[in-house]
């Protein structure tokens, strides 16, 4: 109860003061810990529990990956990531020789303080809409990475447990070396295994967690949906995600790292949409208490014992570490703020070295007084890193170029059957009904605003000229089935059409043009569907005046229709006239045609009131009022869609 209180009061007012949730939890979980001193020992059991919201956060990030995007992304796995982990271990190891430890001991506190927080970056790149930025996907390929390396970490540390490495610091800060103590042991699958079995328990079970998702678990989710209990999917799905921890536990494993197997192996699942319904909100709440639990564990008696020293020692790993980093970013020539925000995101150490920790202490690496030290390190490292987010925010906006620079488009990891380029105020509208519908969408646009606003309102959009071969292909150009056209620039429209139906002869374009002009090359240029930004509108607010000159809602609706039909027709005839390049007026076949069509659609409405006044009145529809109705039958009661091209349907 006390934990939630201070979350209900605390994070509100983080987020409200633009701090950002993370940092919101972490001050609740000092004031409810060290300052108020309203919880004690089971702090340390409590964290236990909140750790499996980033098992959790690690499975619903496997989900939305599937083996070939992670295969695509191997090239920033192995050089950002790589390069990230294999340097940062390195320096902070010279580093720490630098005092005075030795070798073994040194690489030890490496390795751990090499990681990242998973869970406060990637919680804080959501947040901010940043994940689909090339800074945040640069983040989460090192992220992703790091995950990784926990597995032969973990295989590395009893290695360099030796006497020789066995010392501490003494109250004055000063290092002294001493004889360690025997390990505490755990239970374990492999313990007493001999190398060549630990390694094939281990290889098992990450084989048994990716036969059973391949093999069971359809037949399983089937099973359940045929219950038609929705709980049962959240039992069951909980019981998967521990069941999966428990078993990398036993083997000696990291459970995240084993969760996010599971997600990416589920990842092409059919139930991978309720999967993940039903976690998320477990992760959210347990994620919070881990950083609550974080902020309530940190040892202020130890840190005001040894001030200086621990936060000289928290900055040096955030400064060292943001060196490698931007040398980094450099290096794989990323720019501006997204160069910012990778350096400053991922210069903190994570959860995972509480992990590393604990089990360092186990096997004799870390003496207690290094791993309470390392503990406070990690800890308060968390704790700035929404302040380290908060000032690359400022640089982002700082280093924005006034002169206009076009940023970096974004990285696109995703496909859809629809492909949306342009999302203003008509292909807002195109993509809120189809994805209201069911069906999921890949979102383009070239106005970085827009899709900011789009993310903040809780939909996904890339960021991108539209018209580029390279991120159509990214979006899944060559498996889609529809592409929308509904950007601003009528010459862009005009020519990303062309561009698709030369690459897809067999997809379906429907593209917003402007104007009749506009009709006629999209046309030419092979849109199946074209639509005019203001005819149906148009038509809507023309008979509207019809009603207040005194026709009924049948009569206006009539005239609508017949209107629609004929002008339809007409912008078919006219589009074999047009020629490209030549303007209108001198093109004396389409004008003297336009002049007989014009007459002609005068002399069918006029034709189609007068049979309608004259016909017999039980035989029309019922009079109904003007209005939104009125309105909406007359936008849905239109004849059958056309042929597809030549001839296309054009509105």
């Amino acid at each position: 109860m006390i934990y939630l209180s201070a979350m209900v009061i605390a994070v509100p007012l983080a987020v409200r003061f633009g701090l950002g949730s993370v940092l919101g939890y972490l001050i609740a979980g000092i004031a409810i810990g060290p300052v108020l001193g309203l919880v004690g020992s089971e702090t340390a059991d409590l964290q236990h529990y909140a750790e499996f919201g980033v098992v959790l956060m690690l499975f619903l990030i496997g989900l939305e990956l599937d083996p070939k995007g992670l295969w695509e992304m191997r090239r920033k796995l192995i050089g950002l990531g790589g390069a990230q982990v294999v340097i940062t271990t390195a320096v902070l190891a010279a580093g720490a020789m630098a005092i005075g430890l030795a070798l073994p001991l040194a690489v030890a506190i490496g390795m751990t303080l090499a990681l990242s927080s998973t869970a406060i970056v990637l919680k804080t790149l959501n947040e901010k809409a940043l994940m689909p930025t090339p800074g945040g996907r640069s983040a989460f390929s090192v992220l992703l990475t790091q995950d990784i390396a926990v597995i032969p970490f973990l295989a590395l540390l009893p290695l360099l447990a030796t006497e020789a490495t066995r010392v501490s610091f003494a109250p004055d800060g000063s290092i002294q070396r001493h004889a360690g103590e025997e390990a505490h042991h755990t239970m374990s699958l492999v313990e007493g295994l001999p190398a060549w079995g630990v390694t094939l328990v281990t290889l098992g079970a990450v084989a048994a967690v990716i036969l059973a998702g391949r093999y069971l678990s359809t037949p399983l989710f089937r099973l359940i949906h045929m219950t038609r209990l929705r709980e049962m999917y959240t039992a069951v799905a909980l019981v998967i995600v521990v069941a999966i921890a428990v078993l990398m536990l036993v083997v000696g494993l990291s459970p995240a790292l084993g969760a996010f197997v599971a997600g990416v192996v589920l990842a092409n699942s059919e139930f991978r949409h309720e999967l993940e319904a039903n976690i998320e909100p477990f992760k959210g709440l347990l994620l919070g208490l881990f950083f609550i639990t974080v902020g309530a564990g940190v040892d202020f008696g130890t840190l005001l014992a040894n001030p200086f020293l621990i936060v000289g020692l928290t900055l040096a790993v955030m400064l060292l570490k943001g060196l490698v980093l931007l040398g980094i970013a450099l290096v794989f020539r990323l720019k501006g703020g997204d160069r910012w925000l990778f350096t400053l995101g991922l210069a903190q150490a994570g959860e995972f070295g509480f992990v590393l920790v604990a089990f360092g202490a186990q096997q004799l690496v870390f003496p207690d007084r290094v791993g309470e030290i390392l503990l406070l390190v990690i800890a308060l490292s968390m704790l700035l890193t929404p302040l380290s987010f908060i000032a690359s925010d400022y640089l982002r906006k700082r280093m924005a170029d006034p002169a206009g620079e076009t940023p970096e488009p974004d990285e696109i990891d995703d496909t859809a059957p629809i492909i949306i380029a342009g999302i203003g105020r008509f292909g807002q509208v195109v993509m809120r009904m189809v994805q209201a519908s069911g069906f999921r969408t890949v979102v383009l646009d070239s106005d970085l605003s827009t899709i900011q606003l789009m993310r903040r309102f809780g939909f996904k959009g890339f960021f991108g000229d539209p018209t580029r071969p390279e991120l159509l292909a990214a979006a899944g150009l060559e498996t889609a089935r529809v592409l929308v056209v509904a950007v601003d620039d009528r010459k862009a429209a005009v020519d990303l059409v062309r561009y698709a139906r030369k690459m897809r002869p067999d997809m379906s374009i429907t593209a917003r043009a402007q104007d009749r002009l506009h009709v006629y090359e999209l046309y030419e240029a092979g849109a199946d569907h074209i639509v005019r930004e203001m005819f149906d509108s148009s038509l809507r607010a023309a008979r509207y005046v019809l009603e207040d000159m005194g026709l009924s809602d049948y009569e206006a609706h009539e005239l609508e229709i017949a209107f629609y039909r004929h002008d339809r027709q007409n912008l078919r005839e006219l589009a074999e006239l047009w020629k490209p390049g030549v303007p209108i007026a001198e093109n004396a076949a389409y004008v003297e045609r336009a002049r007989e069509l014009n007459n002609s659609l005068e002399t069918a409405l006029v034709s189609q009131l007068d049979e309608m006044v004259e016909g017999d009145p039980q035989d029309r529809e019922p009079r109904r009022s003007s209005g939104d109705a009125g309105a909406l039958r007359g936008t849905m009661g239109r004849d059958s869609p056309a042929p597809r091209r030549p001839g296309g349907r054009e509105s």
